[in-house]
């Protein structure tokens, strides 16, 4: 069944560079589909145009569309992480060359923002104790990456 809803994202010239560092990155990823500028277009002729890609199934669309446009934090990427391990990977990944941020964010390299978020970080958060959700909270706040041993010393205080 094809995906109803893909994101796409607007790259000045190094889509497909982008997109062979994030395929690199996630599990069950792949390129799915490359077109290329003709005589018309800002790129030049036989230049990646667009990119069909897939991160960890989800399919995503890429384009070289000229300097107009830029990301911006207003739209990231959230990953849920399962482990302490996955968090501490996908961060050394994506933030190496970019931009480090409070509360799990990041900007990669390609000024694309990542939320690394473990699922934990989510149900603490939604904890019926609001006193505990709230340690939580306030422990979040003070960090960059997201330490999971630290989200739970907090929920336990």
């Amino acid at each position: 069944m094809q995906q109803k809803i893909t994101s796409f994202l607007w790259f000045d010239s190094n889509a497909e560079e982008a997109i062979n560092f994030y395929t690199s990155i996630f599990k069950d990823s792949k390129v799915i589909s490359i077109s290329r500028y003709g005589d018309a277009g800002p790129g030049p002729k036989g230049s990646v145009m667009g990119i069909t890609f897939q991160l960890e199934g989800q399919q995503f669309m890429a384009l070289n569309g000229g300097p107009h446009f830029h990301f911006t934090p207003a739209i990231s990427l959230f990953v849920n992480c399962e482990t302490q391990e996955e968090v501490d990977e996908l961060w050394q990944k994506l933030s190496e060359g970019g931009e480090e941020q409070r509360c799990g964010w990041l900007q990669d390299k390609y000024g694309l923002s990542w939320q690394i978020i473990p699922s934990v970080l989510i149900r603490l958060l939604n904890d019926k104790d609001p006193v505990k959700s709230q340690r939580v909270m306030n422990a979040m706040l003070q960090m960059d990456k997201i330490d999971i041993q630290r989200l739970r010393q907090a929920y336990e205080q």
